[in-house]
């Protein structure tokens, strides 16, 4: 991956801004905010829907897989210490991106894979990386990953904020998300917080 990253850099280095958005979809948003929020350079992970057609859809909404949204994160974060391309090795790393509408146990389009890219620079480096992959045989699967422009982000219900961190005990986070964790922070140990 770490090729990829500076192929990916070439492209386009264009970030100096102190803070800019990335929103990723990768399954369960429980899951996908504790990894994001141990990265140095991100300041910000909210978890919310994307991508559908319902207006202020409710999480039990969403979960009929009918409303057309994905759960997603909307990542705020400094380019100057994590670049984008670091965030998109770190989606890639974070869920199997060639399951088709599920991830493990959670099942629907509401769990697909999907980068929603909020300029054309990171469209390209998406689409970049898909194919560096695809080429490159990373996963034994094709990536079903969608790329699609970032619309209007519906920020989830408050319990769903910081959800690992606040309920550490409940037994989804302690077998779904503290192994997959532990797994995050070993492959970026060199970009932890």
């Amino acid at each position: 991956m770490v090729a990829i990253i500076s192929k990916a850099n070439a492209l386009d280095s264009s970030f100096q801004a102190e803070r800019d958005t990335a929103t990723f979809a990768a399954g369960c948003f429980w899951c996908t905010e504790a990894q994001f929020l141990q990265l140095e350079g991100v300041n910000k992970v909210i978890s919310g829907y994307t991508g559908g057609t319902v207006k202020n859809p409710t999480y039990k909404q969403v979960c009929t897989g009918k409303t057309g949204h994905a759960e997603a994160i909307q990542i705020i974060f400094n380019p100057n210490t994590i670049s984008y391309d670091e965030l998109l090795e770190a989606f890639f790393i974070s869920h199997d991106p060639t399951q088709l509408n599920r991830q493990g146990n959670d099942v629907g389009t509401q769990y697909r894979s999907a980068i929603f890219y909020h300029n054309s620079e990171q469209k390209e480096k998406a689409n970049y990386y898909i194919k560096k992959l695809t080429e490159e045989n990373i996963y034994p699967k094709k990536i079903v990953t969608e790329v699609s422009p970032a619309g209007v982000y519906y920020v989830a219900e408050d319990y769903h904020q910081n959800y690992y961190a606040l309920n550490k005990n409940q037994p989804y986070c302690q077998f779904v998300i503290t192994p997959k964790l532990e797994k995050f922070k070993k492959v970026f140990k060199e970009k932890l917080k």
